[in-house]
Order: C-alpha cells, then sequence, then structure tokens
C-alpha cells in the first residue's frame, strides 16, 4: 500500500510539535534572585535587589580610600528571607555584618562601619529565600 504524502506531513508535523512542546519546557520560573550595582562618580556604590525565593549573594570590589564606610538598606516590608551584608576592609577583616529578615522588624538599617584599613573592600550581599525587594547604598565614611 502506498502512503499518501498528506498522511506522512500529517505524522511529521504531530512529531515536531510533539518535540518541540516538550523539549522547549524548562524551570525558567524557578526561585531567583537579582542585585544590581550602581557605582556613582564620587565613587558611592549602590543598587537595588529582588527575589522571588531564590537564593544569590554578589560581591562588589570598591575603592574606599578612608577607614570607614557608611552603609543604608532596606526592604519591603512584606518581604520574605534573609538579606545580609558584609563589607570587609583592604585587608580582608570584616568591619561589618548585619541581616535583615523579612517578615520582621526592623526592615531597614543604616550607619557607620568598624574603623578598617583603607584601599580596596569588598562588600557582598547574599539574599537567602528571598521573596521580596529592597535596595542598599555604601559610600566613604568620615
Amino acid at each position: 500500500m502506498k502512503t499518501s504524502k498528506f498522511n506522512l506531513l500529517t505524522i511529521l508535523t504531530a512529531m515536531v510539535l510533539f518535540i518541540g512542546t516538550f523539549s522547549s519546557c524548562s524551570n525558567d520560573d524557578g526561585p531567583d534572585v537579582n542585585i544590581t550595582v550602581n557605582e556613582g562618580p564620587s565613587g558611592d556604590v549602590d543598587g537595588d535587589f529582588t527575589g522571588n525565593g531564590g537564593n544569590g549573594s554578589r560581591t562588589i570590589n570598591w575603592t574606599n580610600n578612608l577607614a570607614t564606610a557608611d552603609y543604608n538598606a532596606d526592604i519591603t516590608a512584606t518581604a520574605t528571607g534573609t538579606f545580609k551584608l558584609v563589607i570587609a576592609d583592604a585587608n580582608g577583616t570584616v568591619v561589618l555584618e548585619r541581616t535583615l529578615i523579612g517578615g520582621t522588624e526592623p526592615d531597614s538599617f543604616s550607619g557607620v562601619t568598624n574603623s578598617g584599613q583603607p584601599g580596596n573592600w569588598t562588600v557582598t550581599i547574599t539574599l537567602t529565600s528571598f521573596n521580596g525587594d529592597g535596595s542598599y547604598s555604601i559610600s566613604a565614611g568620615n
């Protein structure tokens, strides 16, 4: 028996659609986080962060010619999960370690770091099971 071209074309089209449908399914909608960094002309660092239940971190290298830094961070009042800010001086000594826990007070913090060695500092932001958004800023202290 001879198979018509129409039946072969129909079967081929159905197979392509079937394979395309299942191969295009992925877990792109899974939990994730996004941490942005903006560096101002005066050397200040700030940014925003968002998450939908994911985990992530970002380390920023920052030149601080002074011995302290001013910091500020806040999360939305309805956020869940944790936001952690760690700042280390040019010697790698931690001069600040603060955490905000979503759904609890306070939902912001600010202040001045402990004194440290001027030079290349690191700012590490870590989000854990974070769902919400917030912002942060770091600038050279006095």
